[in-house]
């Protein structure tokens, strides 16, 4: 096999990667809950928290290629990053993701339904400002600080494209809870 960081890692549409699904390693980097909610038949879970080369280079033995799957491609643009120089035969992100795989009319299998990361982000973000507001206002004006944290960690994950509370939040045990999903091929 050749590392990877000689071959570029390109963007399949989802009939390219259902195409390809065949000979290939469908390695989901969401969450726990997530996969339980909706998945590729035949794909294999592998948080990008716990990501590990060797173990996904064993997965994907035999394989022709590797196509990382999140919701819209984020996360497996991060997962593709920490696989760069792996010996993987080939490496492709499943563009748009979930999300564009379903659009496209593609078959999922379906669990119980959970709510989304970027939703349990823009819950706790919003959740932390109303209350760094209200303290601020009235107990103590330096809680308006906690404001502005979360503020500038907005800002930070929109420039750089990694979220921090989401990294945070998807180690979280209702995030975690269904560990068994992982082998599922």
């Amino acid at each position: 096999m050749t590392p990877t960081s000689e071959l570029p890692i390109s963007l399949l549409p989802p009939s390219g990667a259902q195409q390809k699904s065949k000979d290939a390693l469908l390695l989901d980097v969401r969450t726990p809950a997530e996969f339980e909610e909706a998945h590729i038949e035949g794909s294999v879970l592998h948080p990008l928290s716990d990501l590990d080369r060797g173990e996904i280079e064993k997965l994907a033995s035999g394989k022709n290629a590797c196509i990382l799957i999140c919701r819209s491609g984020n996360r497996a643009r991060q997962a593709a990053e920490k696989l760069k120089g792996s010996a993987l035969p080939s490496l492709h992100i499943l563009d748009g993701g979930v999300q564009a795989w379903e659009t496209a009319g593609l078959p999922l299998n379906r669990g119980a339904r959970t709510m989304s990361l970027e939703r349990q982000v823009r819950i706790a973000a919003g959740g932390l400002v109303f209350i760094g507001c209200m303290l601020g206002y009235f107990i103590h004006p330096a809680w308006f600080a906690l404001s502005a944290f979360v503020g500038a960690g907005l800002v930070f994950a929109g420039i750089t494209d990694t979220c921090g509370m989401g990294m945070v939040i998807a180690r979280m045990p209702w995030n975690r809870r269904r560990k068994f999903a992982c082998v599922t091929r």
